[in-house]
């Protein structure tokens, strides 16, 4: 077994504080699967963030309770957006001084009643910046399994049950692993059976692909020193065995195998450090100082440039890309769509900011909420047009998810659930 793997059966004795504190909440449940209504990942289905349906409320009242489902505690800060698999809705939190209390919690659905929480301590670093929380990376599922990642390069697999199956301690295994603010790339599941982790940083750069069902590394890549806080995108083949993996670094783009690690193209670009690129079938979308259009050719399997703007600026928002259109929050609340195909802009209109959570698009409509809990519910076609403004609490800075006609948002203190007929 290569030194880097942790099973939970070989644990050592001095990481033995990581392992589950005493919770005793699990609850067996039968929770139906619908994998088609789930929202797996960052940014959701293919790290898009695209709703496929327009049954989602345009408005809500949190002081009345209109359309508000239900809305539960959380017991830490972090900027780690919910993620929806099989009637469940899971994020994680750190709570404690030095946020090195890790959480991962599971509530139902259609109740918000907490199914199962789960604690870590923290191996690796916990120092970040104030503004964001060591709770920073969004949790993955395969339907199967839980993936959730933390600042502190902790890295816990749970099953849909909350129970453990295997742990890495990825920080404490490489000790130089850490930057000053903290780190947020989320884990991607692609390929065959593959969790990819991004860990670019002020120390030790790294990215692995961990098997999904033991965590043993399949590879691992040195990556370029420099911290960012982007995550990984799939770029999906034919066959999961086809599956590229793209990863930005400061400098430049880079595909790469999802199963072997294996480098197959690069793109020289000034990549912004927080914002993720998005792919639309053979088009990536890369934010660089501006955006770039990519065409990708799986046959050659090379990449080509198609336009850049430089005026389309996605510095921490990712761009929302659908049809032949593009959308992207230009600092500090310039909210711009652009022809997907040339990059021309088509309309802008200035929203309140400013803007850290990357807007979902749910058919014609794109949900934007700023930093201050106001979500801003634009009517998209030749203008855009400002239809509703409802207020969550302040210091928002993750993404909305959506499943099953239901919005979820996550503030620093709670998770919401928003739905249409909800008193």
């Amino acid at each position: 077994m290569p030194r880097f793997a942790l099973n939970i059966a070989r644990t050592s004795l001095n990481i033995a504080k990581t392992l589950l504190l005493a919770s005793g909440l699990l609850l067996l449940v039968g929770l139906e699967r619908s994998a088609a209504s789930d929202w797996p990942e960052f940014r959701g289905p293919g790290a898009a963030s695209i709703y496929s349906a327009d049954d989602l409320p345009v408005d809500f009242d949190v002081k009345t309770g209109k359309n508000v489902a239900w809305q539960a505690p959380l017991p830490g800060k972090g900027p780690s957006s919910p993620i929806v698999v099989a009637g469940r809705v899971i994020v994680t939190a750190a709570s404690g001084p030095r946020q090195d209390r890790l959480h991962v919690l599971c509530f139902e659905t259609s109740t918000g009643k907490l199914l199962w929480r789960r604690q870590f301590w923290a191996t690796g670093s916990t120092v970040c910046n104030s503004f964001g929380g060591v709770a920073a990376p969004t949790p993955a599922s395969d339907g199967r399994r839980v993936f959730a990642l933390f600042s502190s390069s902790d890295m816990v697999c749970l099953d849909l049950d909350g129970n453990l199956l295997w742990y890495r301690g990825l920080g404490y295994e490489s000790p130089n692993t850490r930057n000053d603010v903290g780190m947020a790339s989320s884990p991607l599941v692609v390929g065959p059976e593959t969790v990819v982790v991004q860990l670019e940083n002020l120390g030790e750069s790294f990215a692995v692909g961990l098997d999904a069902a033991t965590g043993i590394d399949r590879w691992r890549i040195e990556r370029p020193r420099g911290s960012i806080w982007s995550s990984p995108i799939p770029l999906r083949g034919p066959t999961p065995a086809e599956d590229l993996v793209l990863m930005h670094s400061r400098q430049h783009l880079t595909a790469h195998e999802a199963s072997t690690g294996k480098q197959v193209w690069q793109y020289e670009a000034f990549c912004h450090t927080i914002a993720s690129a998005v792919v639309l079938g053979d088009r990536v979308y890369l934010p660089a100082i501006g955006l770039h259009a990519l065409r990708y050719d799986g046959r050659t399997r090379t990449v080509e440039r198609l336009w850049y703007d430089d005026r389309l600026r996605s510095d921490n928002c990712s761009p929302v890309v659908a049809g032949n259109r593009c959308y992207v929050i230009k600092p500090p609340n310039i909210l711009m769509c652009a022809d997907a195909t040339d990059g021309r802009t088509l309309w802008q209109m200035r929203l309140k900011g400013p803007f850290w959570a990357t807007p979902l698009l749910a058919g014609e409509r794109l949900y934007c909420v700023n930093y201050d809990g106001l979500v801003q519910v634009v009517q998209l076609g030749e203008q855009g047009k400002l239809l509703s403004s409802c207020r969550l609490e302040p210091g928002v800075l993750a993404s909305p998810a959506a499943a099953d006609g239901a919005l979820y948002f996550r503030t620093n203190s709670t998770l919401w659930k928003i739905s249409g007929g909800s008193q």
